[in-house]
């Protein structure tokens, strides 16, 4: 009997030291080294790749932002229109397109190719598109620019999206088609070793990077 119990009471320890030391280093060194690490390393990733306007994060690099003026590229569409809104004088808070804030979120509508309400949203967006870009055919809008992201986050468009964008953004904004071809260049990212992945442009840096050269704001910084 005392063997017995005895036994237990050895066991009973060795799991609780097991535990308490695996907490340790799983729970507590193991995260303060590799955050560490990853400051060290990757400064600018470890802190949420924020992009910073005069020393003020007006935005983070892989996280996209909806911009409605003309002079603006257009991103992909959102469910969440990328979480952005305004506040009225009460205080209210809605979407862009009037519809109230639903606070912040990240998914996609999940509509089957069936639904009516895929259609519509769709033929609102072509419809849209063509209007602020004239010179364009239906059948020459690149699919992505027509395809929500399934977090509803993504800064990213395809070039071809991006290029189809510059003379109508020229126009807006008085910027040469040279120089705004420049400023997609600028932040288009390659496939990754040349063969994974897609050749991306992101939005947001084209964006900032407009506003910038139409001294809108000042020096944008990562």
């Amino acid at each position: 009997m005392n063997n017995t119990k005895s036994g237990l009471l050895h066991n009973i320890r060795q799991a609780v030291l097991v535990t308490l030391v695996l907490l340790l280093l799983c729970g507590f060194l193991f995260p303060v080294v590799l955050s560490g690490l990853s400051a060290v390393i990757f400064p600018h990733q470890a802190k949420g790749s924020l992009i910073e306007v005069d020393g003020e994060a007006v935005g983070a690099e892989y996280v996209g932002q909806e911009f409605t003026e003309p002079y603006f590229m257009k991103g992909r569409p959102s469910a969440y229109h990328y979480n952005t809104y305004y506040e009225d004088a009460e205080g209210n808070q809605f979407y862009n397109d009037g519809s109230e804030f639903a606070g912040l979120s990240s998914g996609s509508n999940n509509y089957a190719p069936s639904n009516p309400a895929l259609v519509e949203r769709v033929e609102a967006d072509i419809k849209a598109f063509l209007e602020a870009n004239p010179d364009v055919t239906r059948e020459e809008i690149p699919t992505d620019l027509m395809t929500a992201s399934g977090s509803g986050l993504d800064p990213h468009i395809s070039l071809a999206s991006a290029e189809i964008q510059i003379p109508a953004i020229a126009e807006a904004s008085g910027l040469s088609e040279d120089t705004l071809r420049q400023i997609v260049a600028d932040n288009t990212t390659d496939k990754m070793f040349g063969v994974f992945g897609e050749v991306t442009v992101n939005v947001l840096g084209v964006n900032l990077d407009i506003a910038h050269e139409m001294g809108l704001i000042g020096e944008v910084s990562e």
